[in-house]
């Protein structure tokens, strides 16, 4: 029964002092760059990009564009 309370406290304690040691832990600085981030691309293949979808667009709006009217009487 005493070893079941010890380690029950020592749990405890632990728990208790993790989130003390963690703020206590040095701050890890973020290292310098050079040169930007090139993820967003060029501007030149953002227009290449919008051009192709607009023209997936029209093929779509042609290719369904029919004017067949249901006649009903």
């Amino acid at each position: 029964m005493k070893i079941s309370k010890l380690a029950t406290a020592a749990a405890a304690a632990i728990l208790m002092a993790a989130p003390v040691a963690a703020q206590a832990a040095p701050q890890r600085a973020a290292a310098p760059t050079v040169e930007g981030s090139e993820i967003g691309g060029s501007s030149s293949a953002l227009i290449i990009g919008l051009l192709a979808l607009a023209a997936i667009i029209a093929a779509i709006v042609i290719a369904t564009g029919d004017d067949d009217d249901s006649v009903s009487a």
